[in-house]
């Protein structure tokens, strides 16, 4: 690994001073994890017990400064004592922790709002996404702490979300900005979760409402069994670098991504519209297998993967960087947290 930097204020003149004595400046050590990617970039002590939630305290401006320029930062070998310092953590760098809402995938709640990383079999994969892109409102930072690491595989690739839009054509582009996409999602009894799971209530008025003040249109079907529809952005920019970021789950929803035996069963179950997840261009039209298989690629190329050790944790933000999961043997615990609510209409 390349070193790139050991933190130091006479490095980083663009900053305001921090408030750090010249005994703490050693530290910490920043280097590249991998050679020709910035992401993620990784920091680990120069000496033994540093304190994590003392040091990014102190050095908060550094933090945000880094994660702006390379979208992840890893910070590993700092010994956390378990969940509890890892939500200080957020706290200390992103504020008050987000509840996990309109959800789309199993996870078990850990601690407050601290869950478990996606609940799928070990022998599935998981596409790249962006954390709640397809919601109203999403969090900007997104956290993921290793308890246990897998014996095998078991990753959380990521990849820029800067790069992906570069990658793709900008005819694709374009169409994306001036349609957006449509996410329709079927909730019964058979298969997914239930609308129950994803709204947090068994009350079908406080679901109308939620869904109402969302954006989101409400269709209840025979069999206590709901659809949903929501247009939302392909494509935004960033609050604060204001750079154009491919932002949505277009790919990740739409049927032809899931792995072929998932899919050749719901195929044979259900028919297209009634499927449990799947996506449109926003004016309900499909979009066209070409551009599915250029947006996946144009993913595949900025994928970049670690390996996992145990204690780590991965501070994503979560509008420059998406991230995924490959498939592991053995136990695997991951826990996630995130912070700072955003909405698309402040963007």
């Amino acid at each position: 690994m390349k070193s790139i930097d050991t933190y130091k204020k006479k490095r980083l003149p663009n900053s305001k001073r921090q408030a750090v004595s010249w005994s703490q400046e050693g530290l910490i050590e920043a280097k590249l994890l991998k050679l020709g990617t910035l992401l993620p970039l990784m920091l680990q002590p120069t000496v033994e017990d540093v304190n994590l939630l003392a040091w990014a305290k102190s050095n908060q401006q550094f933090i945000d400064t880094q994660l702006l320029k390379h979208g992840g930062i890893l910070f590993r070998n700092f010994k956390l004592k378990g969940t509890a310092e890892f939500e200080e953590f957020i706290i200390v760098v992103s504020g008050k922790l987000l509840q996990y809402r309109e959800r789309s995938s199993p996870r078990s709640q850990v601690s407050g709002n601290i869950y478990t990383s996606t609940d799928y079999p070990a022998t599935h994969s998981i596409f790249l996404h962006n954390e709640n892109s397809y919601q109203h409102t999403w969090p900007l930072k997104i956290f993921f702490f290793c308890i246990t690491p897998a014996i095998q595989g078991g990753e959380t690739p990521i990849a820029d979300v800067r790069k992906v839009f570069e990658r793709i054509h900008p005819m694709i582009k374009e169409r994306f900005i001036q349609k957006q996409v449509m996410y329709v999602r079927n909730f019964n009894n058979r298969f997914g979760l239930p609308w129950q799971t994803v709204f947090q209530t068994t009350d079908k008025v406080e679901v109308e409402e939620y869904c109402r003040s969302n954006g989101i249109e409400v269709e209840w079907k025979d069999g206590n069994c709901l659809r949903t529809r929501q247009v939302r952005q392909a494509i935004v920019k960033h609050p604060q670098t204001g750079e154009m970021v491919w932002f949505n789950h277009a790919a990740f929803f739409h049927v032809s991504t899931l792995e072929p035996t998932i899919r050749e069963a719901l195929l044979a179950e259900y028919e297209q519209e009634y499927l449990p997840n799947n996506t449109y261009y926003g004016d309900g039209s499909s979009i066209e297998s070409s551009v599915l298989d250029e947006i996946r690629e144009a993913y595949r190329q900025e994928t970049v993967t670690f390996q996992w050790q145990k204690g780590d944790i991965l501070m994503l933000d979560n509008m420059l960087v998406a991230h995924g999961r490959a498939p592991f043997i053995g136990s695997r615990k991951v826990v996630v947290g995130m912070a700072e609510p955003i909405c698309s209409k402040d963007i």
